[in-house]
């Protein structure tokens, strides 16, 4: 028996509430100058006071040493094995801006990039162009039909757009033409399997007609496509949990995520006062909140150490407007570490809170890496914070007699 059908044979419905803060990015490494990372650069009473009244560790969102990415990562906090839920980014994305995805569509995540006159990526993010201008080139490149296969093209946000391939016998085991690097050339999306050499030649006629399209365009010149997927099933949250579940979600993303195992999406606005206001107009409705912060992994993945600090105490000065509620369980974490020092996802364990009327404070009183090491959660997989959420929310019956 797996942990999910495990915790669905045990779980029961009731009126206490679940709020789960995923502050996206969170775990950092220390600044050579101060020797702290920018959660303890941070100036966080409110958090610190949570966790002085909560009990404290460390996650790996997929395992030790494994660098996750964002869907791993928050699959992992909502207690699916990421290993075996493996959802591709397109099919997240597309499903985030809601687009009705047809049985065989394949769905790939694509970027607005630099390259120069080398062919070399320069910007994997085209320098954050604008909504506006990424709904533009969008439309430069929406509606094609290759080989038979037509092709949609829609805007996400900023430099993100997805692309959806629909026609027959596409199959998605095909490689990500993203480097995932700056200073190297776009690769070659080449089949993974026999099967799947008709999406590859298909997707690389698009990159070709893309790069000719883009040429004028610059930054945002070419097009970097990974996550090539298909939707899949996944037992709801409501299935296994016996919840009502909310997502509070900005980036499209997050939001298909929240989408694909059962969580209402709530329509929000774009500044963490807005989502904690949503949380409050819609508390009474629901009882599982998942709520999201972007706003760190971005920092993060731009080297900018001093703005995910900034952001990391908007997060603390807006926490009462949480706390206030009275929730009967918070749990606040992050989805994977975005280190400034390396501009990109690590694999380094995060700080998780969880707190409630029932759990057993341990003698953590900051909210930190370094401080819940000593956490009396200990380290864990990030998959066992469910359970135990669902435990201190006294949403699970004894197992066995």
């Amino acid at each position: 028996m797996d942990s999910l059908e495990l915790i669905k044979g045990i779980s029961r419905p009731s009126p206490s509430k679940i709020v789960l803060v995923v502050i996206d990015g969170l775990g950092g490494l220390p600044s050579p100058e101060t020797g702290q990372t920018e959660l303890e650069t941070a100036k966080t009473p409110n958090l610190d006071q949570l966790a002085s009244q909560g009990i404290c560790g460390l996650i790996d969102p997929v395992g030790p040493g494994i660098t996750p990415g964002s869907a791993p990562g928050h699959l992992a906090l909502f207690g699916y094995d990421p290993f075996k839920f493996d959802i591709g980014r397109g099919v997240l994305e597309a499903v985030g801006i809601d687009f009705d995805l047809n049985p065989g569509d394949i769905a790939a995540r694509g970027n607005f990039c630099t390259i120069d006159e080398a062919g070399l990526v320069t910007d994997r993010r085209a320098g954050r162009i604008s909504n506006e201008k990424c709904a533009e080139l969008c439309q430069l490149l929406d509606g094609m039909v290759i080989d038979g296969v037509k092709l949609f093209v829609r805007p996400v946000r900023e430099h993100r757009f997805v692309t959806v391939f629909r026609g027959k016998g596409l199959l998605s085991e095909v490689s990500d033409f993203d480097p995932q690097q700056t200073g190297a050339a776009p690769k070659v999306v080449s089949a993974l399997k026999p099967q799947a050499n008709t999406m590859a030649a298909i997707a690389n006629k698009f990159l070709a007609r893309a790069k000719i399209a883009l040429a004028e365009h610059h930054p945002a010149n070419m097009v970097l496509l990974r996550g090539f997927s298909q939707q899949p099933h996944l037992p709801t949250m409501a299935e296994v949990y016996k919840l009502k579940p909310a997502a509070i979600a900005v980036y499209p993303m997050y939001r298909g995520l929240a989408k694909l195992v059962g969580m209402e999406v709530l329509e929000t606005g774009t500044t963490i006062a807005e989502e904690l206001a949503t949380l409050k107009q819609s508390y009474a409705d629901y009882d599982f909140f998942f709520l999201h912060i972007k706003g760190t992994d971005s920092a993060g993945e731009d080297g900018d150490f001093e703005g995910k600090v900034r952001i990391i105490e908007e997060v603390d000065k807006a926490l009462p407007n949480l706390t206030s509620l009275n929730p009967e369980v918070v749990v606040i974490t992050g989805d994977h570490s975005t280190p400034a020092l390396l501009k990109g996802h690590s694999w380094h364990p995060l700080p998780v809170i969880i707190y409630s009327q029932w759990c057993r404070p341990d003698r953590v009183n900051e909210f930190s890496e370094q401080a819940c090491i000593s956490g009396g959660l200990g380290r864990f997989a990030a998959t066992q914070i469910m359970p135990l959420a669902m435990a201190n929310a006294l949403k699970l019956n004894k197992f066995g007699a």
